[in-house]
């Protein structure tokens, strides 16, 4: 029986990925020479190229190609055993890694959390990160699903999918001092100094369409794809936020923000990311169902 050493798989998966043996060496701390040996002898065991050199480049022939989908396959399942084994040893909790979004309300991210709470004894780890970041945590299994305002690049994987579980209304806040635009709504708005989030969102879209749509001419103070800080700029009057109803509730409540308006037909939509697993996490099963 022929045996793979999974050593010459792991470099030859960051030699594809990195697209160099030099920039793999970098990553890896092996030096190129060494490395290129590795390369040559998982090669001579597979009996295939899975290169072609091209103007200095390394280019994947539709063999590696196959190899590299394997390693990826591999690689995954590997850090998946791990997370099973480690979990096993050190507690008799389940763990959910949950990731979220700088732009996902941090009430939203509290109330999944007491979700999956609600299902018993558990450890919970928050992890937040870009849409690109946590995509990356997730296929490779450091983290079990993730909150998102995006429906998620579910074609990186056939094993990703997302599923919609809050449509939020969203409205316009402001301090004390913006009361009196609560008055002609939308109409007032007009030359207000605004606090908005990114261009890449789909919210900001939205927002510029209906400020367009209205023919109402904002005045940009600030953007930012942070809820949070959204509130913190608003509620010191920096201008006026657009934002779910969901994240203004305690500012809401303490009278540090006032809602001047709700916007019509906008709502700010939210998905939980995830991706099947071979051994799958039972809590983050149960969580994705239940939403």
């Amino acid at each position: 029986m022929k045996w793979l050493n999974y050593h010459h798989l792991i470099y030859f998966r960051e030699i594809a990925n990195s697209g160099s043996i030099s920039k793999a060496s970098e990553k890896l701390l092996i030096g190129q020479p060494a490395l290129s040996a590795q390369l040559k002898q998982l090669e001579e065991e597979l009996q295939i190229e899975l290169f072609e050199r091209k103007n200095r480049k390394l280019i994947l022939t539709d063999a590696g190609k196959v190899v590299l989908k394997y390693a990826d396959e591999i690689g995954q399942l590997g850090q998946e055993l791990l997370q099973v084994v480690q979990e096993k040893s050190f507690t008799t909790k389940t763990t959910l890694r949950l990731g979220a979004l700088d732009s996902v309300p941090k009430q939203i991210v509290w109330e999944i959390a007491q979700k999956a709470r609600s299902f018993g004894d558990c450890f919970i780890s928050i992890v937040e990160g870009s849409q690109e970041e946590l995509t990356s945590e997730l296929l490779l299994r450091n983290v079990d699903c993730f909150i998102s305002n995006y429906t998620g690049d579910i074609s990186r994987d056939k094993n990703m999918n997302s599923k919609s579980f809050v449509k939020a209304p969203v409205s316009i806040y402001g301090s004390k001092e913006y009361l009196s635009c609560r008055k002609n709504f939308p109409k007032s708005l007009n030359g207000v100094p605004m606090i908005l989030p990114t261009h890449h969102s789909k919210l900001r879209h939205d927002l510029d369409y209906f400020f367009d749509l209205k023919k109402i001419k904002i005045v940009s103070e600030l953007e930012t794809q942070d809820t949070a800080l959204m509130k913190i700029f608003a509620s010191q009057g920096a201008g006026l936020a657009a934002l779910p109803d969901i994240a203004a509730l305690n500012l809401v409540r303490e009278k540090a923000l006032y809602k001047i308006g709700t916007l019509p037909n906008i709502k700010e939509e939210y998905w939980v990311i995830s991706s099947k697993r071979t051994i799958d996490n039972p809590l983050a099963t149960k969580l994705i169902k239940s939403i």
